[in-house]
């Protein structure tokens, strides 16, 4: 009987050999490349984390022992061996296992973790919460090497010793950006220093030869001095060590025994300590380990050719964004491109191999990124920063502080925007609400890929702070774009009964439903708004004299083009307004189409909608 079948809870796995332990991890392996290939995810990564969690669970009692994830895509191990085997089936379905830890899932979530660099601040309040109430509890902080980038990580680290001393960090380093030395020297040093004889012998040692007159302390200054000489030689922990951090690694994160053994070490000791742990992302599915970055995070595809079962045909707003940034780079020298991060996510790969001298991946730190391209503007280059909305959220004071107090023309392109399929933890639809109130900042959305382009010569030109922003996907041309005027926007269709502002891509949605009403007898205008912010105050004076304004955007309604609309109607405008958006509340993880349809936001529903508005 195949082991997988049999394990319903971390009690379980801790019932397993280490042979057991190894077969299990080979058949989670292949559920996750299953289930990946049916319903999208993310793959690479949740592969390599695989022997680790084992390991975990193995050594540490969940939900009483406490395991936070940083970034939650390697936790798809975890939710398979915490009772959610046959639920994981449902990945990222609408309704099903969110492909992020969520407490409402399991007790064994006890932290989200959508977005890089909180877990180490999270443990943290664990550990001082137990430690205040006189707990015992292990708490454990499982982090990706990218997120030590972050700044929370680093302001974690900071204070990490002088809070607890009680504190396990595994670093989970894909040999990214922690160093990858994995050998004999360092697996020796690991299996000596984990063991409690050898701690027990060093402080021994040590208060012997304090106690030699004259000469004691000296030659433990000079053993010190020399421990740490051979550190910086053949172990990359200083760092951590300097911070009051115990670091014990590099260590096989594919070596059940040799992690368990010291993660059950490491349990008793009276101070905080990194596990450096180096795996390889992709583990155990070829295609994978051969193009980590392709299947980090991917829609779903043939398992027995790793090839996107949609064929990729679709022409997508980051490929757009990419071959434009190119084309104006060989004309204008001013211009550079800026990453957190998401190179390849963003479109920006291409540039950075024609332009490497002038493409900036800054790691994942979206703050840093806003003011690194605030200071190349100060010196008269002309940043695009490509950001997913979701995380331009942590970039907030930085746009209004360093980039539009000093008018600067950094160009923010805020691409992922809209809901997504990964859930609450990366739809963008909120960034709106704090952008809109910036001053000095302009907002575009273009509805295709033929406006995106004219829309960055034209932020290009202005010199001003912008932020363009699109959805992820489709963004094949669908209507006439004429050159982009700062400011106005843009009739797609007209009618004389309904005005419809569509946001970007809703500009398709509101024209498929202004052929519904059509079809039906009313009479709709389409509007492709283009500028969010300054928006086209004269065209919606126009509008004010039909019965209906209808808005639709792809982003909540409180802050959004609805509040743009109705803070700018004209006094005594005879038209009423109706608006289709995200409300209050969390949107939940699915496809795109099952949220839209869940939500009324399909043109069939919207057509529905506005026609009892006019008949009300």
């Amino acid at each position: 009987m195949k082991l997988l079948g049999r394990i319903n809870s971390p009690e379980d796995v801790r019932r397993l050999s280490i042979p057991e332990l190894a077969c299990l991890a080979e058949e989670i392996r292949g559920l996750i490349v299953e289930v990946v290939s049916e319903n999208g995810g993310h793959l690479a990564p949740s592969l390599g984390a695989v022997d680790l969690t084992l390991a975990l669970h193995k050594t540490f009692d969940s939900p009483r022992d406490k395991i936070v994830w940083d970034v939650g895509h390697q936790a798809y191990a975890h939710k398979i061996v915490t009772g959610r085997r046959e639920f994981f089936r449902s990945l990222r379905r609408f309704g099903g296992c969110s492909g992020f830890p969520s407490g409402s899932e399991s007790e064994h979530d006890c932290f989200i973790a959508g977005h890089a660099g909180t877990a180490l601040s999270a443990a943290l309040g664990f550990a001082a919460s137990r430690d205040l109430k006189g707990g015992d509890e292990k708490v454990v902080a499982v982090i990706g090497d990218g997120s030590l980038t972050c700044g929370s990580s680093l302001e974690a680290l900071n204070n990490i010793s002088g809070i607890t001393k009680n504190f396990i960090i595994v670093l989970n380093d894909n040999k990214m950006s922690i160093s990858s030395n994995v050998g004999a020297i360092s697996r020796s040093l690991n299996r000596l220093i984990s063991t409690q004889g050898y701690n027990r012998l060093k402080a021994l040692a040590r208060s012997a030869i304090l106690g030699i007159p004259g000469v004691g302390r000296g030659i433990v200054k000079g053993i010190g001095r020399l421990e740490e000489a051979v550190k910086s030689v053949i172990v990359p922990g200083v760092f951590f060590e300097e911070l009051g951090i115990r670091y014990m690694g590099p260590i096989d994160g594919h070596d059940l025994d040799e992690m368990i053994r010291a993660f059950n070490a490491v349990k008793s000791f009276e101070t905080p300590v990194l596990v450096h742990l180096v795996t390889e992302k992709g583990r155990g599915y070829e295609y994978a380990e051969k193009m980590p970055e392709k299947f980090h995070g991917l829609p779903p595809f043939d398992p027995a050719t790793g090839e996107k079962l949609n064929g990729g045909a679709e022409k997508s707003f980051s490929g757009v964004f990419g071959s434009q940034i190119a084309e104006m780079a060989r004309a204008e020298g001013d211009i550079v491109a800026i990453s957190a991060a998401m190179k390849s996510g963003t479109g920006l790969a291409k540039f950075a191999e024609e332009f490497p001298d002038r493409f900036f991946d800054v790691g994942i730190a979206e703050e840093h990124a806003v003011v690194f391209a605030a200071g190349m503007a100060k010196c008269g280059l002309a940043p695009f920063v490509s950001i997913y909305a979701t995380f331009l959220q942590r970039s907030l004071d930085y746009i209004y502080h360093d980039v539009c107090l000093q008018n600067l023309p950094v160009i923010i392109c805020a691409d992922r925007a809209g809901i997504v399929e990964d859930g609450p933890t990366h739809h963008g639809i909120y960034d709106l609400a704090f952008l809109r109130g910036i001053p000095g900042l302009s907002i575009l959305c273009p509805k295709d890929a033929r406006e995106l382009r004219r829309m960055m010569v034209a932020a290009h030109a202005r010199r001003v702070p912008c932020v363009i922003r699109y959805p992820r996907g489709d963004a094949g041309d669908f209507a006439e774009c004429p050159e982009v005027e700062w400011g106005r926007g843009q009739v797609l269709r007209e009618g004389k009964e309904v005005s419809i502002w569509g946001m970007g891509r809703e500009s398709l949605t509101a024209m498929k439903t202004a052929e519904i009403l059509d079809r039906r007898g009313v009479s709709a205008r389409v509007v492709n708004v283009r500028f969010i912010k300054p928006l086209d105050v004269a065209m919606l004076s126009d509008d004010a004299g039909r019965r209906l304004i209808v808005t639709v955007e792809d982003n909540c309604l409180s802050g959004g083009l609805a509040s743009a609309v109705r803070e700018n109607l004209p006094g005594g405008a005879g038209a009423g307004l109706l608006s289709f958006g995200w409300g209050e509340g969390i949107i939940q993880h699915g496809s795109p189409s099952e949220i839209r349809s869940a939500h009324g936001l399909t043109p069939e529903a919207m057509a529905d909608r506005i026609g009892k508005a006019l008949a009300g």
